[in-house]
């Protein structure tokens, strides 16, 4: 197995400005795919921490449904950040989806719902923990989430219902409640 800091020969290296996609499962044509375990699809290993294999400038949007939570609040989250500030072109956006600590807090505090439904609405909150990788960190706000991408330079932050590009987490509902903070944001020209 190749060591998740490994990648595609140098003929599948970037050529130009692209559009990365964070932990994708899904194949579109325009985007490539990034991941930290080798698998059908993906385009390049490596995690979100460090992309450097990616020049500066060289991305033009960057997506990532449900990856930044798996970040230490403490020594990952905004270094990640960076990386993906420093790759983005200027003017290049970023759209981030991550379970709204808020909105999971209140499904996991109303009695009302079947304990079942408040067990799953905690595993949300901590991650699957189904292998090494899928355990949430930091539990983010539209506060927090704004806050971290402020200081890394972010402008435009904008909170939207959906992204409409893929089909994954930022469309998942508890009770007819969507779970998901999704957040677009600009580096400045």
């Amino acid at each position: 197995m190749p060591d998740a800091t490994t990648t595609k020969p140098e003929s599948s290296q970037p050529q130009g400005p692209i559009r990365l996609h964070i932990g994708g499962w899904e194949v579109r044509e325009g985007w490539k795919i990034l991941d930290i375990q080798p698998r059908e699809g993906v385009d390049f290993l490596g995690t979100c921490i460090d992309l450097s294999q990616f020049p500066d400038n060289s991305i033009t949007e960057i997506y990532a449904s449900h990856v930044y939570e798996h970040l230490s609040y403490s020594g990952e989250l905004a270094p990640a950040l960076r990386e993906a500030y420093r790759v983005l072109k200027p003017g290049g956006l970023i759209r981030i989806g991550v379970p709204d600590l808020e909105v999971l807090c209140r499904l996991l505090l109303d009695s009302r719902l079947p304990l079942d439904d408040r067990f799953q609405v905690q595993r949300m909150i901590y991650g699957g923990q189904v292998d090494a990788h899928d355990f949430h960190k930091v539990g983010l706000t539209f506060e927090f989430l704004r806050a971290f991408l402020r200081q890394v330079g972010f402008q435009n932050i904008q909170r939207v219902k959906f992204f409409g590009l893929f089909k994954d987490a930022t469309y998942v509902e508890v009770h007819g409640v969507p779970i998901s903070l999704n957040v677009t944001a600009i580096k400045p020209v």
